[in-house]
């Protein structure tokens, strides 16, 4: 799934990085200033879930857009970081597109 996404979300003409775990997503981050969304599995391996990462990116860095997604999580309000979205499973091209849009409005 992760595959179909990632080429999903390149077909938007985003620039995609593709990792396997949170703890991957969280390194890269702290490598890079060019992120400008973070679109996350909450069933994510590693010491994080993609919940937890979502969080520790909102706190982080505040400008970074973010979409949390599952197939086995319906998550609530409360834990959804604040301007983040939730896109449950399965999803298909057009509502990976308006996640995107509703999470990082085009300026």
């Amino acid at each position: 799934m992760r595959v179909i996404t990632t080429e999903m979300l390149e077909d938007t003409g985003a620039t995609v990085i593709g990792v396997e775990t949170a703890d991957a997503a969280w390194q890269i981050l702290q490598t890079r200033s060019d992120v400008d969304i973070v679109f996350t599995d909450v069933n994510m391996p590693g010491s994080m879930n993609g919940v937890v990462l979502a969080h520790r990116v909102r706190e982080r860095w505040p400008h970074i857009a973010l979409v949390i997604t599952s197939g086995r999580h319906l998550l609530s309000e409360a834990e959804i970081p604040a301007r983040g979205h939730f896109l449950p499973k399965p999803y298909r091209y057009q509502q990976i597109v308006g996640a995107m849009e509703l999470a990082a409005p085009r300026q």
